[in-house]
């Protein structure tokens, strides 16, 4: 990759700046910031690993905002995020090891049915529920089913956390917002452990797009604490379906291959 033009580099900036308001709310930074960062000129591979660079400093950004409303339980989150940054690395290490075509194949159907989740779910608030199963049983096996998704993979990471948080643990809205964030940012700073100490990150492109994401996601999380479920449950179904189309249409993808080529013999 040739070095980057200021314009270029001021346009990664204010792209990472709405991905981590998104980000903050809802999920899918990724949508926006890795297609950037390949438009700009960075491989596969060093676009994935300097996003997360951006993602890390976006989610530990609202972890912090929401932390200071007092939405983050410690004792909870201790548990749950040790558990998932340890499996973002395993995850990481792990990256070669699982099919990506199976991956990408199942991925978009589980986030269609997350975003139907969330759409259709009766008495969605931001107050608490009754729990499906304890905080210890999650930290032990949700999280880092999550944690290692999210470091050999990655999109989708905090949709699935927010629909763990809401469904297992009975989070209201805003809070498994809060605790999501938090889980995501431990899981994005174990991967990037791995792809730091792997040489595959542009450290100058992903510190001026960490500071665009660390500022959008204050903004972001400043709007997902006032205006709670109202503005996270329309945008987490958005952003899910979004993600979903985009993994399944992406030309690795061999479900989206098979529509494709099935609509081009049908179409002649």
């Amino acid at each position: 990759m040739s070095e980057l033009d200021l314009l270029s580099i001021g346009g990664l900036f204010l792209v990472s700046v709405v991905a981590g308001c998104c980000d903050a709310i809802a999920g899918g930074g990724g949508l926006l910031t890795v297609p950037a960062l390949m438009l700009a000129g960075l491989n596969p591979v060093a676009a994935i690993a300097t996003n997360k660079l951006q993602g890390s400093a976006g989610t530990v950004s609202a972890t912090l905002a929401f932390a200071r409303k007092g939405l983050i339980d410690w004792r909870i989150a201790l548990p749950i995020g040790g558990s998932a940054f340890i499996a973002g690395i395993l995850g990481a290490l792990s990256v070669n090891l699982l099919p990506k075509p199976f991956v990408s194949g199942v991925v978009p159907f589980i986030l269609i049915g997350i975003a139907l989740y969330f759409a259709l779910a009766p008495k969605m608030t931001n107050a608490d529920a009754k729990a499906r199963i304890s905080i210890g049983m999650f930290a032990l096996t949700v999280a880092p089913l999550i944690g290692f998704y999210d470091g050999i993979f990655g999109p989708g990471g905090g949709s699935f956390y927010m629909a763990a948080f809401v469904s297992l643990l009975g989070f209201g809205v805003v809070r498994a917002t809060a605790h999501t964030k938090m889980a995501n940012a431990a899981s994005n700073l174990g991967g990037l452990l791995l792809f730091a100490s792997a040489g595959s990150i542009y450290w100058a492109v992903g510190f001026v797009m960490a500071i665009g994401a660390f500022t959008g996601a204050q903004i972001g999380s400043i709007l997902a604490i006032r205006i709670g479920v109202r503005l996270i449950r329309p945008l987490l179904v958005t952003i899910s379906c979004l993600m979903a189309i985009r993994l399944l249409f992406a030309p690795t993808n061999p479900v989206g291959g098979f529509l494709a080529r099935s609509v081009s013999t049908i179409l002649n």
